[in-house]
């Protein structure tokens, strides 16, 4: 994929018109219809949810987050006119690399709401390729080239430029790659809980037919064996029951919002974002340390072990 903008109308898949008027009126029309009917606000939000992510869909985004912020960049370029706009797509984020130091992330995101179930015990499978190429970059990388984008566009008066601040071009990561090393730090140093340790174990990629699959045999079949057990025994398996139900909710969330990027063909060109690294060198020279935002010096393996998986179980997961 090109660093560049997407023009007003245009959409993914180039089958669709994007047309954002009407694209605001289906969403009015249809919570006008289910406040009309006097919906529940929990049914509210799970329609207008299904509606959004119907929406993207046919436009060719896998979500409404991707969709929307397209949107606004189309909005952008049709409203800037002299104005000058500098647009930055940052992949999937993960903690720090250096700064304010190594491993510093705030909250859960993306594809480590994956990792995260898998530390705590919670699945030990999930559908993706594993040699889809997952485009990852640190935080303070992504605010490194933010500011370094700013003072080269200065006195750029018209400009209009866009930056993938990625690695899937310039220092590809496979999905196999960070499972492997996510297994083998957690086998070494399991993680630890209120109750105690939680066991690491075995972690495997499969298709999207092989997980829907085993998610049937191992939780859903069972589930419904349970449901009717714990009714004859009077609620004593309540606790079971709520274990096994949450487990497939977990599942099936996760692989319906992570699926489009487990199994992703996309590469994110860098070209623009390898000569705004040039120029701040040109320009710095060895203070170009000082906005560190190169994704080809990272040694991912290193990086993942020792700083990013460290990271999340220190500031992130609770």
């Amino acid at each position: 994929m090109l660093e560049k903008q997407f023009k007003y109308g245009e959409s993914l898949n180039g089958k669709t018109i994007v047309d954002i008027k009407k694209e605001k009126e289906v969403i009015e029309e249809n919570l006008k219809q289910l406040t009309t009917e006097k919906a529940t606000n929990k049914v509210i939000a799970c329609s207008m949810k299904d509606l959004g992510i119907q929406r993207a869909k046919h436009h060719g985004w896998p979500n409404t987050y991707v969709f929307t912020k397209a949107m606004g960049e189309m909005l952008l370029e049709e409203l800037r006119e002299a104005v000058p706009v500098i647009i930055l797509r940052p992949s999937i984020v993960t903690s720090t690399y250096k700064e304010p130091f190594p491993g510093w992330i705030d909250g859960i995101r993306t594809i480590d709401s994956v990792c995260a179930s898998y530390i705590k015990g919670m699945i030990t499978c999930f559908p993706g390729d594993p040699d889809c190429i997952m485009d990852i970059i640190p935080v303070d990388m992504v605010v490194n080239a933010m500011l370094a984008a700013m003072a080269a566009h200065e006195n750029h008066t018209k400009s209009s430029i866009i930056y993938h601040v990625g690695s899937s071009t310039s220092n590809p990561v496979k999905l196999r790659q960070i499972v492997d090393w996510t297994v083998e730090h957690f086998i070494k140093h399991p993680y630890i809980n209120e109750d105690g340790s939680i066991r690491a174990h075995k972690f495997k990629l499969l298709t999207s037919t092989s997980f829907e699959k085993y998610m049937a045999i191992r939780y859903d079949f069972p589930l419904k064996g349970l449901k009717i057990a714990n009714m004859v025994l009077c609620n004593a398996l309540n606790g079971l029951y709520t274990d096994f139900s949450r487990k497939l909710h977990i599942g099936n969330l996760y692989a319906d919002l992570f699926r489009p990027y487990t199994f992703s063909k996309a590469i994110y060109d860098d070209f623009n974002l390898k000569n705004l690294l040039n120029i701040c060198q040109e320009n710095n020279g060895d203070k170009t340390q000082i906005f560190f935002f190169s994704p080809s010096s990272i040694n991912w393996e290193d990086y993942y072990i020792n700083t990013h998986l460290p990271g999340l179980v220190k500031y992130a997961i609770k």
